[in-house]
């Protein structure tokens, strides 16, 4: 069977459309990610024991746990509870969560090279802990850690086509739909890995831009 061109160029459109809700999926999941992953940063590093053995519990169950297995639970399982999610709300938490996870180590290991003086000049100035992560701790962490966060970013793009088992139209889910139609596995799949290849080439030079504009790991 000859290669097809043709067959690129006619899908290429519905490819390059579906990869819209792949990077809807990918930066929703990051927002959710970073965000919880704050809040699970703080509980870990708490000084209640508790607290911080929960945010452990989060962390290892969410870093363990396959994320199919995890999509699957949100949108298979909730219902049995009386929650039912749409398939973006079940992609977009379970991504989310997961990334939580990720972030939160990120975070922490990225506030463990922030100067211990710092903090111990907010005690001294009286600066309250709520305002102490979210003016000074935060700020410099997500600084500190912003390639490992655009590294997960990236992973989240690759790991967005499992949302097509859940009936979402992403790249991949089209992908199969076309090559459902074309039988042209070859040139349909290899366009779509090409999409994937730009979408996180793209964010890799945005990373390393803003890396040097912020001047991360300098003096």
């Amino acid at each position: 069977m000859d290669f097809s061109f043709s067959t690129i160029t006619h899908n290429l459109p519905y490819l390059l459309a579906a990869a819209r809700w792949t990077l809807i999926i990918s930066f929703a999941g990051m927002l959710v990610g970073l965000g919880l992953g704050i809040l699970v940063c703080a509980a870990r590093l708490s000084r209640h024991r508790w607290l911080s053995s929960f945010a452990a519990l989060y962390v290892s169950f969410f870093r363990g746990v396959p994320l199919l297995v995890q999509l699957l639970a949100f949108f298979y399982i909730l219902p049995y509870a009386g929650i039912d999610l749409p398939a973006t709300v079940a992609a977009f938490l379970s991504i989310g969560m997961c990334s939580a996870a990720y972030n939160a180590e990120i975070l922490r290991g990225s506030l463990q090279a922030i100067p211990a003086g710092q903090k111990e000049a907010a005690d001294a100035l009286g600066i309250a802990p709520f305002a102490l992560w979210r003016r000074i701790l935060v700020p410099q962490a997500l600084r500190i850690g912003l390639p490992s966060h655009v590294n997960e970013l990236i992973l989240l793009v690759k790991v967005s086509s499992l949302a097509s088992v859940v009936g979402i139209g992403e790249l991949t889910r089209v992908a199969q739909n076309i090559t459902g139609q074309t039988y042209r596995p070859l040139e349909i799949y290899l366009a779509a890995a090409c999409v994937y290849f730009v979408i996180n080439a793209i964010l890799a030079y945005a990373g390393r831009m803003a890396e040097r504009r912020l001047n991360v790991g300098g003096a």
